[in-house]
């Protein structure tokens, strides 16, 4: 059964969605759009030095995002603005990243797949590596959940309960990182802020608890794949830009609604 192309593709998105749903719930409560915009456009540049010294994407990915998170880190407590510091890095990371891909001879790269994502091009061994990715990003959610929500909530409530907001910072950003590495080959280091975003904000208007968010937001980013997936095939479109513009759709319909519901 997984011979079939558009079997693993499914089975990737799916996985994906799976992972970023509540780690992009809590990307949305924090308001941490611009990190995760940021975290991705750094892969880029690891995809590059990955290339350039001959070692696996996947960790140069996450080895890239993670230094990013922790320069960011250090130079937000030193009083910089996050919102400036962010937007110099991610475009700093991205131009960099694009510009290190250019001077590799002899090895080639297809810049437009780690831009925008090739999930019809899902292999067995990609597969398994995402569902991995994607296991462990929810294993850690799932084990640190009530610390990052009481952290998420209020920084002095986590203090007073014994709960370093750093360190949940921190375990958000392992897992942050993890996302993006798994899913750069699903939509894009342009494209996955998007996917960790618009499913969390569109379950976000219908969601009584955090935990019915979480579980909204894995629905409406597996509708969102098998629907991207198959509206690509019957237009002919990219498949990673596709998904986007289903989950974009859902989040309009949905927003709707809960307005309607609401007045």
């Amino acid at each position: 059964m997984l011979d079939n192309f558009l079997i693993r593709a499914a089975l990737a998105g799916i996985g994906v969605a799976i992972a970023a749903a509540p780690l992009g719930c809590f990307v949305v409560w924090r308001r941490m759009a611009y990190f995760g915009d940021a975290t991705a456009h750094a892969a880029i540049l690891g995809v590059a030095l990955s290339l350039a010294f001959s070692t696996s994407t996947i960790f140069g990915v996450l080895i890239v995002c993670l230094g990013m998170a922790v320069i960011v880190s250090n130079l937000n407590e030193r009083g910089m603005a996050v919102d400036t510091l962010l937007g110099v890095i991610s475009h700093s990371a991205l131009a960099f990243g694009l510009v290190a891909v250019s001077f590799l001879s002899g090895i080639r790269v297809d810049l437009m797949a780690y831009l925008f994502g090739d999930i019809l091009a899902i292999s067995m061994a990609d597969l398994i590596f995402i569902w991995i990715g994607a296991v462990i990003v929810c294993g850690i959610i799932a084990w640190r959940w009530s610390a990052l929500l009481t952290a998420t909530l209020n920084a002095d409530l986590a203090s007073s309960h014994h709960i370093n907001p750093k360190r949940e910072q921190l375990i958000l950003t392992v897992a942050l990182a993890i996302t993006v590495a798994v899913a750069i080959k699903v939509v894009g280091a342009l494209l996955i802020a998007s996917l960790l975003i618009i499913p969390a904000a569109a379950a976000r208007g219908f969601a009584k608890t955090p935990e019915m968010m979480a579980g909204l937001a894995m629905i409406i980013g597996s509708v969102s794949v098998l629907s991207g997936i198959q509206a690509s095939l019957i237009w002919d479109t990219p498949t990673g830009p596709t998904i986007v513009c289903c989950a974009a759709v859902i989040f309009g319909v949905l927003n709707t609604l809960s307005r309607g519901m609401r007045g």
